[in-house]
Order: structure tokens, then C-alpha cells, then sequence
């Protein structure tokens, strides 16, 4: 979809979201000068979502819900946090300990989780929460300002990772996507990197901001530029094509998180015991990087609209992109990971030992379904709630034990659970020594 296309769904910017736009491009525009003219799309998605108090994470606009630009599965029904909340349950009955929930959205998951905690009679020592996004940390506050007092004095809010490891669960619904992505190109039989350079040519069409042509002096366009792969993403990309069958089509365009392993390792850090549950979008390797995929996956949204131009309405629009659901057990293996069961496409489960050695076990068992309208995510992928669970810590004593993970627990409360062929068994015995 071309720039003019995009624009010609999306609803016009308010003169505030056009200020703010307006203010971003150009502290975007000041980094391309610094940088010699370009910036890997990596950066640029960096500075759209997390530049202090200008990106759109860090800015105060409504992003999920009424009034915002998209819906997560937790907003949808208390049905998929009630589901986290049973396996959370079952986790801190053995570890003990709290919750630590990464990027909480409105709120809402945290507020069911603690409730049905509370009905089965196993509360976290406290419910920490970390968010960058000061619009979200305030509607955070006001949501769950309503719970019970002895709900509410468990909850905290964090300014960064915790300093000492914690026992318990962490969890983290749609961040990964969020995560700052590389793009590449295959052309001439090699890799491109896809980055952004300023683009003066199409001020007068409304730059990144969407602005009216009348106001083309003011505007500041952005457009994508390749250039040399560099060392990280080379590697990376040669990796992934010695995976594929065949090589890609030319001019083929995808998308490579390279922040995801070092994501996880942080979290690692601070995880003593227990497990790390991701929820996202995903697909199995071969799956996103297939030939007939070759524009990536990546999106943006804005008013509960999704299009592919990440270059207007900076600031004022998600970006987001699947992850590579082979990919987050690859990473693993740099933090002491092994990977227990991966259900495909839609839940990774690894296990997390103090040796890397576990055999995995594969089922392709859909574990959460959901027919989506206006959730954010790729319109062509079926399963929206992607779970990448990673997971358990185990000692070196039961590190020797065939890892499972008790995913049928979750299952009695899941509609339609004919839909699931296989039942994953298992005890959570692994962490109690």
C-alpha cells in the first residue's frame, strides 16, 4: 500500500496529533543529519514508539479502545485472562512469590488475573507492574484504584526491571511485537537493509504527518532507502536463508527482530524461578519468511484502522510486526533456555534450567483461538493470540526430567475445546526443587 493509498482510509489528525507528529519528524529528521542521511528502520521504529515523550508509547494519546487505535485479546473478554490467571495460579502454588506483568494495557488482565487469584485463594506476595506508556500507567491506576484493599495494596508500579531476581511469573501480552524491528530486502541474489531517509519530494502530499498539501511547507516526508546489510543483520539473514527451501522472489521485503535475544536474557535476569509467559502474534519460520509473504508483516494502526505505511503519522500510530515464533526458542539457548513444547503458531513453552539441554516436545495444537475483527494483528494470520511461553526454571535435579507443562489446566475454562486435537499434560512438580 503506497503512502497516498494509506492516507486515503485513515481519518484526518487533529491539529494536536498533527503538532506532536510534527515534533517527532523532526527530532527523526535531526537523527538522519547526525547519522550522514539515513537511519536504519530499526532506529526509526525506535524513535516512533519510545523517543521520550514524543513516541507513541511514551506520549499521553488513548491507544487501546474506544478512542484509541486498536483492541487486544485481554479488552475483548475476561475469558483469555481468566486462562492466565489458572496457569498463574498453578505456577505460584509451587514457586510462591509475585507477578510481574510488562506493559499492562488498561489494565484490565491485572484486575481479572488478581481477582480470580483471589477466588482460588493463591495471591501473589504483590503485583508488580512496569509501563511505559504514561497514558496506559494512568488508566492502570484508575481501573485498578476499584479493586477490593487487599487487591489494590498488592499492586505496584515499577520505573524499570527489578534490581533482584524474583520468584514467580512474568508476563507480557503484546510486547514483543512491539519490539524494534530490522528490515531487509532480497535483490540482485543478496540482502538489503531497509532504512529511512528524508524525503523531500513528497512534503507537498503531507509528509509524515498527514498534513494537508497546502501546508506542504511545514511537512517533513520520510521514505525508504536500502542500503549495505550491516554484519548483525547480514549473519542474521544468512541464518534464516540457509533455513528456507529456495531462495526468495525478487525484490522480496521482510522484517528480523534482532532485540528479541537480548529481550529475554534481560528477563532472565531477573526471573529466580518460575516462568515467563509471552502472548503475541506469531508464525513458524518457514511460514513468515514463505515466498508468497513477501512484504513482511509489518503494520501500523491508527483509529482502529490497519494499513502498512510506517512513515506517516509518526507518533500518533502503532507499528507493529509478528515474530518468528522459531525464532524466540532459537534465543534461548543464549540464557540458559530449553525449549519444552512449542504448539505451532500458537504457543512456545520453554522450559528455563541451569544447563540448556531438554528434549522438546512438538504438538500442533491450537491452544487459543479467537475470530478477530478489530484486534491488531496481521489480517492473514488465523491464530491472533500467539502464546510464546517461556518459562519454567528448573535446578539441575529435575532439569533432568522430561519437561511438560500442565497447558490442560487452562483448557476447562476455553470454549470449544473439540477444537483442540491434543491435551498437553504434565506436572509442575519440575520446579519445585
Amino acid at each position: 500500500m503506497t503512502a497516498s493509498a494509506a492516507r486515503s482510509i485513515l481519518p484526518p489528525l487533529s491539529p494536536e496529533e498533527r503538532h506532536h507528529s510534527r515534533s517527532l519528524a523532526g527530532l527523526i529528521r535531526a537523527q538522519l543529519a547526525a547519522a550522514g542521511g539515513w537511519l536504519s528502520f530499526e532506529r526509526f521504529m525506535e524513535l516512533a514508539l519510545y523517543a521520550p515523550g514524543l513516541g507513541y508509547y511514551s506520549a499521553g494519546s488513548v491507544k487501546i479502545g474506544v478512542g484509541g487505535d486498536f483492541v487486544t485479546a485481554p479488552e475483548v473478554s475476561d475469558l483469555f485472562n481468566r486462562c492466565v490467571a489458572r496457569q498463574c495460579a498453578e505456577i505460584l502454588t509451587t514457586t510462591g512469590g509475585g507477578i510481574l506483568e510488562l506493559g499492562a494495557g488498561t489494565g484490565r488482565m491485572a484486575a481479572t488475573v488478581l481477582t480470580a487469584l483471589a477466588a482460588q485463594g493463591v495471591l501473589p506476595e504483590r503485583y508488580a507492574i512496569l509501563e511505559v506508556s504514561a497514558d496506559l500507567a494512568a488508566r492502570q491506576r484508575a481501573r485498578l484504584a476499584q479493586l477490593p484493599p487487599q487487591l489494590r495494596e498488592r499492586v505496584v508500579w515499577l520505573e524499570g526491571l527489578p534490581q533482584s531476581p524474583l520468584r514467580g511469573v512474568m508476563l507480557a501480552n503484546e510486547v514483543a511485537d512491539a519490539l524494534p524491528c530490522r528490515r531487509f530486502t532480497w535483490r540482485d541474489g543478496a540482502v538489503r537493509e531497509l532504512g529511512v531517509a528524508l524525503d523531500e519530494t513528497t512534503a507537498c502530499a503531507g509528509g509524515a504527518t498527514g498534513g494537508a498539501p497546502e501546508a506542504c511547507g511545514e511537512e517533513i516526508s520520510f521514505r525508504e532507502q536500502s542500503a549495505a546489510a550491516e554484519p548483525a543483520l547480514a549473519r542474521a539473514c544468512e541464518g534464516l536463508l540457509a533455513s528456507l527451501d529456495g531462495e526468495l522472489p525478487p525484490g522480496y521485503v521482510s522484517e528480523l527482530c534482532l532485540r528479541v535475544g537480548p529481550w529475554i536474557a534481560s528477563l532472565s535476569e531477573c526471573l529466580e524461578r518460575g516462568v515467563l509467559l509471552l502472548c503475541d502474534y506469531g508464525l513458524p519460520r518457514r511460514h513468515y519468511y514463505h515466498r508468497e509473504r513477501a512484504s513482511g508483516t509489518l503494520r501500523c494502526h491508527f483509529k482502529q484502522r490497519a494499513h502498512a505505511d510506517p512513515y506517516i503519522n509518526v507518533g500518533v500510530q502503532d507499528i507493529t510486526a509478528c515474530e518468528a515464533v522459531s525464532s524466540v526458542p532459537k534465543s534461548r539457548s543464549r540464557c540458559c533456555f530449553s525449549l519444552a513444547q512449542v504448539c505451532c503458531s500458537v504457543v512456545s513453552n520453554a522450559c528455563k534450567t541451569r544447563r540448556s539441554a531438554s528434549k522438546p516436545i512438538i504438538s500442533s495444537s491450537p491452544i487459543f483461538r479467537s475470530r478477530r475483527r478489530h484486534t491488531r494483528g496481521p489480517s492473514n494470520v488465523t491464530a491472533f493470540t500467539i502464546a510464546l511461553s517461556i518459562a519454567h526454571k528448573l535446578c539441575q535435579e529435575s532439569a533432568r526430567r522430561r519437561c511438560q507443562w500442565p497447558w490442560s489446566s487452562c483448557m476447562t475454562a476455553w470454549p470449544r475445546p473439540r477444537a483442540i486435537s491434543h491435551r498437553l499434560t504434565g506436572t509442575v512438580s519440575d520446579l519445585r526443587e
